[in-house]
């Protein structure tokens, strides 16, 4: 092998990373396809002991992080060049430099230059641009974060579902066309987590000016958050006791409904589509309705006779279905995931966009709807007589 030019290449990794002007540094292509790690990624960061060089190694089900100091990261990285991989792609400030070094054949050592000079981060924690601060009062109020705005450590999940929540309703809001005034209504808002984080989004970061209504059966909670929303001066944020399916909703422009169980779902997507909602939204929970119902024969038998897997049937019958009432009533429908099964199985989105104006349903829809519930054995799904269709 020609040592000169990866001796030069690895010269280049200590150069730039003493003065800090190294911005990551990758290396791949396995030389040995059965070795299990599969790339390194080694980053500048500053740590109390000073500066590091931290290494990130990918395995197929796993990355480990192990942060050296530079001149025996130096040494580490060469041995690696060495023995696993035979690219190398570095990046600095004003460069980008690739290495391929085989096993056979030529070693090549080029350079391109980096048009515009990117600030090299030296943090050890990636910076994430998240939409809801933890410094918010209310976050702190509601048990989220303590005094000094630190989330708290058995709130980590939920903080990341919140924020994952507002930057999924974001580009829905922001492409329905709507005025900057426009009310929300959030059925069974429970603690109140997502329905405070959405109005400070919407009002603070996108400065609208949101009336929004949390619905929530609990007393306790409604008065909890309503005395909160009244410290943090949150004025057009209000909660009322009330039940999904007995509460009347004359009008509003957005509805929302997570983790509404069983057939509150569709008790919320009919006030929504009664009311002329422009945006629906909802996180299904439980499918208790459909599955009851289902009398599957043929080969379809096959796949409802074993329980976990009927079960997973009626979620996805029962949600297609209301996907195409929906689309039905002139919403533009998707459903996607809402976050990480890690956080809760229950993570799918039911979205739908108000595109056109229906003071009656789609037959043709209808009929798609019509022949599921044929080859499934579904008497009725509870949205349809919601509706009256």
């Amino acid at each position: 092998m020609n040592q000169s030019k990866k001796d030069k290449f690895i010269e280049l990794v200590r150069q730039h990373a003493e003065q800090e002007t190294m911005g990551s540094l990758t290396l791949v292509n396995r030389r040995d396809g059965t070795q299990d790690i599969k790339k390194a990624i080694i980053r500048l960061v500053n740590l109390k002991a000073g500066k590091r060089l931290s290494f990130t190694y990918r395995y197929p089900t796993n990355d480990i992080t192990k942060n050296y100091p530079i001149p025996a990261a130096i040494e580490i990285i060469s041995e690696l060049l060495e023995k696993n991989f035979t690219q190398a792609e570095l990046f600095t400030s004003d460069k980008k430099w690739f290495l391929s070094y085989p096993t056979k054949g030529k070693t090549k050592l080029t350079d391109k230059s980096v048009q515009e000079y990117s600030a090299i981060n030296l943090s050890h924690d990636k910076n994430k641009n998240r939409p809801i601060s933890g410094n918010s009062a209310y976050l702190n109020l509601l048990g989220i974060t303590n005094d000094d705005g630190k989330v708290l450590k058995d709130k980590q999940a939920k903080y990341r579902q919140i924020n994952k929540f507002i930057e999924i309703i974001d580009p829905i809001i922001s492409k329905a066309g709507m005025d900057q005034t426009y009310s929300v209504v959030d059925m069974g808002s429970g603690k109140g987590y997502l329905t405070f984080a959405l109005y400070d989004h919407l009002k603070n970061n996108k400065n609208h000016e949101p009336r929004i209504t949390g619905i929530e059966i609990r007393e306790d909670l409604v008065n909890k958050c309503n005395a909160i929303s009244d410290s943090v001066g949150f004025d057009k944020l209000q909660f009322k006791e009330g039940s999904i399916q007995n509460t009347s909703v004359d009008k509003m422009d957005v509805l929302i409904a997570l983790h509404a169980c069983n057939t509150a779902t569709d008790d919320a997507i009919a006030k929504g589509i009664l009311a002329g909602a422009k945006i629906i939204i909802c996180s299904p929970c439980c499918h208790k309705q459909i599955r009851k119902q289902m009398d599957t024969s043929g080969p379809l038998k096959n796949i409802t006779q074993y329980g976990i897997l009927k079960e997973r049937q009626a979620e996805i019958l029962t949600d297609t279905i209301r996907a195409l009432y929906l689309k039905a009533y002139g919403y533009q429908t998707n459903v996607m995931e809402f976050i990480s099964t890690e956080h809760t199985p229950k993570n799918l989105l039911i979205v739908g966009t108000k595109k056109e104006s229906a003071s009656t349903p789609d037959k043709n829809v209808l009929s798609e709807i019509t022949e599921l519930k044929k080859m499934y054995g579904i008497e009725y799904h509870h949205l349809e007589r919601l509706l009256g269709d």
